[in-house]
């Protein structure tokens, strides 16, 4: 049986002086174990469901869970929710805080007033598990974009999360740093944490996600593996938010033959990636 990790029951939230609500009674479900990634156009609620997921926001009406209980929005509960679930922004300019990539990843683990050698074990693995040894002494303002990037999933993973969220880990990034990214979110899922993803690129969607969720409106539209979601092409348009390239070439004018083969290379391709 599926187990979820976060869960959203009936869920609305409402920006001070917003006509609309940012979310409109959402029930949404979280599995463990998953790279989620969460699709929809622009104030579709996606961010404003990241923010939620790990307490920055209280919602208007409904309840989030974490692991079957509701979240408690005092502040000890939310320092212990916070090492559970991880949360990285789009611009690393917001986590970056201190002076220097080593400071920075220590940062959090003296905020929970661990024991020293600890802290000095944790923050060295670290380094060396994302890459970012040769530049535990740099400043931060120095770092490239993708270096502040790779610093800020070091930040959130120092502390141990099992939910992993993050918010268009790729905007703005080049190919080469795109790809190192992506690789280094997968051995955190391998290493058995679960991820969740709110991107505009359907084609990393199609390639890296095991389940895809599809947001207008504030609220939930489609849901399942990203083949199913993806087929749905109609519904997609609606949206306008149209289909990965691959899915792109299965046009109206292919015969059933010609689709039904493309589709098997499709998924050949598929398991080929998810196993490299």
């Amino acid at each position: 049986m599926q187990e979820y990790l976060l869960e959203f029951e009936q869920v609305s939230y409402k920006y001070p002086g917003a006509n609309q609500p940012a979310l409109n009674k959402l029930t949404l479900r979280i599995p463990k174990g998953k790279k989620c990634a969460l699709i929809g156009q622009n104030g579709s609620g996606k961010t404003t469901l990241l923010l939620l997921a790990n307490g920055l926001h209280k919602p208007t009406s409904g309840k989030v869970y974490w692991r079957g209980q509701p979240l408690n929005y005092h502040r000890r509960f939310l320092i212990q929710l916070r090492q559970q679930i991880g949360l990285v922004f789009q611009n690393p300019e917001q986590q970056l805080v201190a002076s220097t990539v080593e400071e920075d990843i220590s940062y959090g683990l003296c905020n929970l007033g661990l024991p020293e050698p600890e802290i000095k074990n944790r923050v060295e693995q670290a380094l060396i598990e994302f890459g970012l040894t040769h530049l535990a002494a740099k400043p931060v303002h120095h770092l490239s974009l993708g270096q502040k990037k790779r610093v800020s999933i070091a930040d959130v993973m120092v502390l141990k999360p099992e939910l992993l969220i993050l918010d268009e880990p790729t905007a703005y990034l080049d190919i080469k740093h795109s790809r190192h990214l992506m690789k280094t979110l997968q051995t955190i899922h391998q290493n058995g944490n679960t991820l969740l993803m709110a991107t505009h690129d359907l084609d990393l969607v199609y390639w890296w996600a095991d389940w895809l969720f599809v947001m207008d409106q504030g609220q939930l539209i489609l849901e399942g593996e990203p083949q199913e979601v993806f087929s749905q092409r109609k519904v997609l348009e609606e949206l306008d938010l149209g289909l990965p390239l691959i899915n792109q070439i299965l046009l109206d004018d292919l015969s059933d033959e010609e689709k039904m083969v493309i589709k098997r290379v499709q998924q050949r391709i598929l398991e080929l990636v998810r196993n490299f």
